[in-house]
This record gives C-alpha cells, sequence and structure tokens, in this order.
C-alpha cells in the first residue's frame, strides 16, 4: 500500500517556492535512488517544471524527461501533465503530485507526495486528498517546511 506524505510549506510560499521545493524533492529523491513521476495539473505546467528542474540549481544535474506515453521510459524523472494508464514505475518510486486531483492509479507508486502552501485554490484540493487517502486507510505522514 503507497505511503503518503503532505509537505506543508510556510504560510508565506508562493507557487514558485512550491515548484522550487520540489526540484528540492525530486533532487533528493533521485539521488536516494528512486523513480520519480512528477505529475502537473496540465501540459504547461509540466513544460515549466522541465525548465526549472534544468535551472534551479546551476551546480546540479536531475536527469529528467516530459514523458511521451508513445517512448519507453527513459529518464529516472518522468514529468506529465497526466498519469498514462500504462505507466508501471517499478520500485522505489515516488509520484509527486501538483494536480487537483488524486490521479487514478497512484496506488502503483510506493510512495506519494503532496505539496501544499497556503493558497485558497491548493488547500481546498489537498484538504480534499488528505480526505481521500485516510478514508482509502493509506499510511500518511505530514512534514511542516
Amino acid at each position: 500500500m503507497s505511503r503518503i506524505d503532505f509537505y506543508i510549506l510556510e504560510k508565506a510560499a508562493t507557487q514558485e517556492e512550491r515548484w522550487r521545493f520540489v526540484c528540492r524533492l525530486v533532487d533528493k529523491a533521485w539521488r536516494s535512488g528512486n523513480r520519480i513521476l512528477l505529475l502537473t495539473e496540465d501540459a504547461n505546467q509540466a513544460q515549466a517544471m522541465d525548465q526549472l528542474l534544468w535551472t534551479f540549481k546551476p551546480e546540479s544535474f536531475i536527469p529528467h524527461q516530459l514523458l511521451d506515453p508513445a517512448q519507453p521510459l527513459a529518464a529516472p524523472v518522468e514529468i506529465s501533465g497526466q498519469l498514462p494508464t500504462h505507466y508501471v514505475p517499478g520500485e522505489k518510486s515516488l509520484l509527486i503530485n501538483l494536480s487537483s486531483k488524486v490521479p487514478q492509479g497512484f496506488e502503483r507508486f510506493e510512495r506519494v507526495s503532496e505539496i501544499v502552501i497556503q493558497d485558497p485554490e491548493v488547500l481546498k484540493n489537498t484538504r480534499e486528498h488528505y480526505s481521500f487517502y485516510r478514508q482509502g486507510g493509506y499510511a500518511i505522514d505530514s512534514h511542516r517546511i
């Protein structure tokens, strides 16, 4: 059963700070040997996260790519605006969910991370996600950042 982590950023955190935190989380998870899918709200957000992963830390390199459903998995970090039904993450897998919905198929991942900022829309969505996971009996951890 998937383990769920909610990372709650400080009250003043902006959407940009949320994305930068995601980059740090991806960097740490990748260096720990995890296979990561970064699920965004849409293709535009996926493109923006792709660019940010190249530039957020000049001395860092995170092998990543935009997920192309027609291609085999090639990078340890994939970015997509949707979770493909055929996606099989394998061992040490992490889904970072930036979308407004709990994606179907999240249970294929060992871990799921939700990143919370004090934006009203993000709070609404993550509260719904939290309730969904809790009702499903998933182990949930909260981390204040």
